[in-house]
């Protein structure tokens, strides 16, 4: 559906309606799924996000009363409320910095050391409060059994009807997930899932704030590890972790076979999905990068 279109003067509106005295009201850079504006109020600085669904707002909160703490930070969410047309609207505490995506390079490279350092506290974080594996929602319900059901999801034609695609290719790499999916642990662990770009934000070599936790999950930690890799030959600042990985950090990659893996998930997903929205560009380049990890 994308993202819903309001102008600033419309939003501005929407937030007097609820919390009346912003100042300093602009627009931030918008993502692919909500429009963000900034403020302050107070003397202090928030963010107000519009999107179509309330659910990845709901992840947002839960997340961040959950596992937000010194080592893993994450915006305190203020608000979470409905406008007339069904979209959804959150105000959330705004932190300093800037994302990773476009961050200068040499910014990036004294602040890959905070990168990993958040990795290991999600995968520490007590994940007790959800309920089963794989995507969970903003009541803290896990949408598979076990990690394994959500791994091998790929294959199930009820959640993926390859058949009515025609893609030439993709079973054998369905396949592939589905003979490695029985070696991996039943870990349960924070998975951010969109880990690595703009939903990481940092200022002076540390992790301000980890963002927009719609696609979180509970399952194996690694799995963030993997979409850094995925996208790696897409975006220069997952180019730039993967490396850093591999020099300095190499025992977070000892295990290939799991990361092929999980790449390859996120990648027929990623194909399906793209597929479905009619997105051809996406969908081919998504195939040449699942045939290079398959090969590799």
């Amino acid at each position: 559906m994308g993202r819903p279109v309001i102008t600033l003067e419309a939003a501005r509106r929407e937030l007097d309606l609820r919390w009346p005295g912003a100042v300093a009201f602009a627009s931030l850079t918008e993502g692919e799924e909500s429009q963000a504006f900034r403020f302050a109020r107070s003397g202090q600085d928030f963010v107000l996000r519009i999107n179509r669904e309330r659910e990845g707002f709901a992840k947002d909160e839960l997340a961040a009363r959950l596992f937000g703490s010194a080592a893993l930070p994450i915006p305190e969410v203020l608000m979470i409320d409905a406008l007339d047309d069904g979209s959804a609207l959150c105000i959330s505490r705004l932190v300093p910095g800037e994302t990773l995506q476009i961050m200068d390079k040499a910014l990036l490279d004294v602040t890959l050391g905070a990168v990993g350092d958040v990795l290991d506290a999600m995968a520490s974080v007590d994940t007790s409060s959800i309920s089963g594996y794989g995507r969970f929602d903003g009541h803290g319900t896990g949408e598979a059994a076990q990690w394994l059901d959500f791994i091998t999801r790929i294959a199930n034609p009820k959640a993926y009807d390859w058949s009515s695609l025609g893609l030439e290719g993709v079973a054998g790499w369905v396949g592939q997930v589905i003979a490695m999916a029985g070696r991996l642990p039943e870990q349960r662990q924070l998975v951010h899932g969109d880990f690595g770009s703009n939903n990481v934000l940092a200022d002076g070599g540390k992790i301000t704030g980890v963002i927009d936790w719609s696609e979180a999950m509970v399952g194996d930690g690694l799995y963030d590890v993997a979409n850094i890799l995925f996208w790696r030959t897409w975006l220069d600042c997952m180019e730039q972790q993967a490396r850093y990985f591999e020099t300095d950090q190499p025992e977070r990659l000892a295990d290939g076979d799991r990361l092929r893996c999980y790449q390859l998930r996120i990648g027929l997903d990623l194909i399906y999905q793209s597929a479905v929205e009619g997105d051809a560009d996406m969908v081919e380049w998504a195939r040449r990068r699942c045939g290079e990890i398959a090969g590799g």
